[in-house]
C-alpha cells in the first residue's frame, strides 16, 4: 500500500514504492489520471518522480485533511486498475529513431571499450530493450526510461558537461533518456534523436507519459537529417 506524508502547507507526497518498476509506473499513471479527472478543482499540480507523486492542492478550495482523503480514495480506486494496466500494457508504444555515435555520440566508444564490446554492439543492445517511462522530470519532456541492459549500464560522468545538445540520447546507470532541450548534463551521450521531446505549440506538449513503452531504432546520418528537417518544417 502506498504511503502518504505531508510535504508542506499545501502539498502531500505519495510514495508508491522504493524503486521504479512497471507496476509502480502503472499505478502512478492511473493515480494521476484519476486525480486530474475527478478532482481538478482542488488539485493545482501533480509532480511525478520514479516512485512517488507530489500532490499540490489549492488551499483556497480545500485543506490538508480533505486533500489527504482525496489522495487515499484515489489510491484505492486506482490500485486494481493499475494492476490490470500493468498486465495488459495499456500505455502506448513509441519508437524513437537514433543516429548513434560520431560527434553526436561522444561517449559511445568509451562505453564500448569499458564493456569490451564494439560501438555497434552497444547500439544494438541499447535498441534491443523495450523501455518503460518511469517519470517525466528534470526538464519539460525529459523522460526517465528503464532499464538499460547491465552490459552497457554506465555511471554518470564525473564532471557534467556545460551543454548537452538537444536530442542527445544518453545513459546513466540503468536508465536512458533523450534530452528535450540543450542543457547542463552528466549522462553518457551515445547518439542523437531528431524527434522533438517537447513542443509548446503542440498538444500534447510531450510525446511520452508515465506508463508508455519506448523502443529505439538505429538510423543513418541521411535519415537523421531528413527527419530533422521534416520535424523542423511542421
Amino acid at each position: 500500500m502506498p504511503s502518504i506524508q505531508n510535504a508542506g502547507e499545501n502539498s502531500i507526497i505519495v510514495y508508491f514504492g522504493d524503486k521504479p518498476s512497471n507496476s509502480v509506473s502503472s499505478h502512478i499513471a492511473e493515480f494521476c489520471n484519476y486525480i486530474k479527472m475527478k478532482h481538478e478543482t482542488y488539485i493545482k499540480d501533480l509532480i511525478s518522480s520514479y516512485a512517488s507523486v507530489l500532490v499540490i492542492f489549492d488551499p483556497s478550495q480545500t485543506n490538508h485533511l480533505i486533500a489527504t482523503k482525496i489522495v487515499k480514495n484515489a489510491i484505492i480506486s486506482t490500485q486494481e486498475a493499475s494492476k490490470k494496466e500493468d498486465s495488459h500494457k495499456k500505455g502506448k508504444l513509441v519508437q524513437l529513431p537514433v543516429f548513434y555515435g560520431g560527434i553526436n555520440g561522444p561517449d559511445l566508444e568509451r562505453i564500448a571499450n569499458e564493456a569490451r564490446l564494439t560501438a555497434d554492439e552497444v547500439a544494438e543492445i541499447h535498441q534491443s530493450v523495450s523501455y518503460s517511462v518511469y517519470a517525466i522530470g528534470f526538464a519539460p519532456g525529459f523522460a526517465y526510461l528503464g532499464e538499460v541492459d547491465s552490459k552497457i549500464a554506465t555511471p554518470r560522468i564525473s564532471t557534467p558537461r556545460k551543454l548537452v545538445p538537444k536530442g542527445s540520447v544518453a545513459i546513466a546507470d540503468k536508465q536512458t533518456a533523450v534530452y528535450p532541450s540543450a542543457s547542463l548534463g552528466g549522462w553518457n551521450i551515445i547518439g542523437i534523436c531528431p524527434v522533438p521531446m517537447f513542443d509548446a505549440f503542440q498538444k500534447p506538449h510531450v510525446p511520452l507519459r508515465v506508463g508508455d513503452t519506448v523502443k529505439f531504432k538505429s538510423i543513418d546520418e541521411n535519415e537523421f537529417n531528413a527527419l530533422k528537417m521534416e520535424f523542423k518544417n511542421k
